[in-house]
């Protein structure tokens, strides 16, 4: 399904429930009645969802493209063109050699790191819920390394490549500048890392999963460290306003969902983790 039209999916049905809790919006990470609210919410047979971003990486070492500790700041890459440019799909289709160059650097940039702390408690946090899923955008892999069971990589991944003629699929673990372009082993077409370029379409296999989920219905959804500005994160925050469903956004800054989620945490990602699974009665 396309996700320009989220929101009026009727087969989200299940968020439409009678809102029980006293919808209260914090900013105080620190807030008694945020901690409240959470502890009268929970209980363990409740169905969770994480949507995370780069602000959950970060905390790995590792940078986003833009912003503060951005790879490319706010100037053009050395090419002369926006780096949002240089890894789209139409660039890739021109000139793959120029979209491979900042693969490998963002590749570079990802060496030597690992999950972290936030990661970690997000794989915990499946020993105090029902059933935990995690939809990310990030393709850095770190949420299947620290063994959450149910993932999601709506961007997919720089730890396979794929071969767009024969569909092949090679484990790579340890990309770096240093590679070329590889064949595929099958046909020696091209391979290129599964990840979803700027300008390309959603992995249906993906779309499938997460909408799947959806169609079950969620008890909580947590957004950790992302603007939030595509639909398949806002429709679901959107649709469940109101109801049943607890929204928890955990963001340093602001978003277009500040207000409309039910608890705001100004701070970082592994700390909103760490207090979130404290409210709820755990160690964190």
């Amino acid at each position: 399904m396309p996700f320009v039209d989220f929101i009026d999916e009727p087969s989200l049905a299940p968020y439409n429930l009678i809102n029980s809790l006293d919808i209260l919006r914090f900013t105080n990470i620190m807030n008694e009645k945020a901690a409240a609210a959470l502890k009268n919410w929970y209980s363990p047979e409740k169905r969770v969802l994480f949507i995370t971003g780069a602000g959950l990486s970060v905390d790995s070492g590792l940078p986003t493209y833009r912003g503060v500790a951005g790879l490319y700041d706010n100037a053009d890459t050395e090419d002369g063109v926006p780096i949002e440019v240089a890894l789209s799909g139409n660039m890739y289709r021109r000139n793959p050699e120029l979209t491979w160059k900042y693969l490998m650097q963002i590749a570079d940039a990802c060496k030597g790191k690992s999950f972290n702390r936030g990661h970690q408690l997000i794989a915990e946090s499946e020993k105090y819920f029902g059933e935990v899923w995690v939809l990310t955008q990030n393709i850095d892999g770190f949420h299947k390394k620290a063994e959450s069971s149910n993932v999601i990589e709506i961007h997919g991944t720089m730890q396979r490549m794929v071969c767009e003629s024969c569909t092949e699929v090679i484990e790579t673990p340890d990309l770096n500048s240093t590679i070329t372009i590889p064949e595929c082993p099958e046909c020696q077409t091209s391979m290129r890392p599964a990840v979803v370029l700027f300008g390309e379409m959603l992995p249906d296999a993906a779309i499938a999963d997460y909408q799947r989920e959806l169609d079950k219905g969620f008890d909580g959804i947590f957004i950790v460290g992302t603007s939030a500005v595509f639909p398949y994160i806002s429709g679901p925050i959107q649709m469940a306003a109101g109801t049943d469903c607890l929204t928890v956004e955990i963001n340093p800054t602001s978003t277009d969902l500040s207000d409309i989620v039910d608890i705001k945490l100004d701070c970082g990602a592994t700390e909103g983790l760490e207090l979130i699974l404290k409210m709820v009665g755990k160690d964190g």
